[in-house]
């Protein structure tokens, strides 16, 4: 039970997170509506890399590792908004854009955080 309790509450602050760096984003960028989703996505990917790598290092960190990953994490990032935000532009007719967005998420994200996560290995876990 104690697990749950760590999860949803990583997942609440995340949440939270999310909601005001993705509307900050959202305001700056003119209300281009895709730019707080990629952020607060290729942001999250960074930092669970960052985990990824120092939890490796530290297994008896199981609470810790579900607050901050599963919780934190799954709470900050956005797969559901990614996907709509997609199919919104698919339906608008903005093909090269979709595309666009679709590459960047998706190859930003995973460069993030395999980027973030070599970068802590070879930095500071040696």
């Amino acid at each position: 039970m104690y697990k749950l309790f760590l999860i949803a509450l990583g997942g609440g602050i995340g949440s939270i997170l999310r909601f005001i760096i993705a509307t900050g984003v959202h305001e700056w960028a003119n209300r281009v509506f895709f730019w707080g989703t990629i952020t607060v996505n290729i942001i999250g990917s960074f930092i669970i890399g960052i985990a990824w790598a120092l939890f490796e290092q530290h297994i008896e960190q199981e609470n810790l590792r579900l607050f901050v990953m599963i919780g934190l994490l799954g709470g900050f990032t956005t797969f559901s908004s990614f996907s709509l935000e997609a199919i919104s532009l698919f339906k608008n007719g903005d093909i090269k854009l979709a595309i666009s967005y679709i590459l960047i998420s998706n190859i930003g994200g995973i460069t993030a955080a395999f980027g973030s996560y070599y970068l802590v290995k070879s930095l500071f876990l040696k």
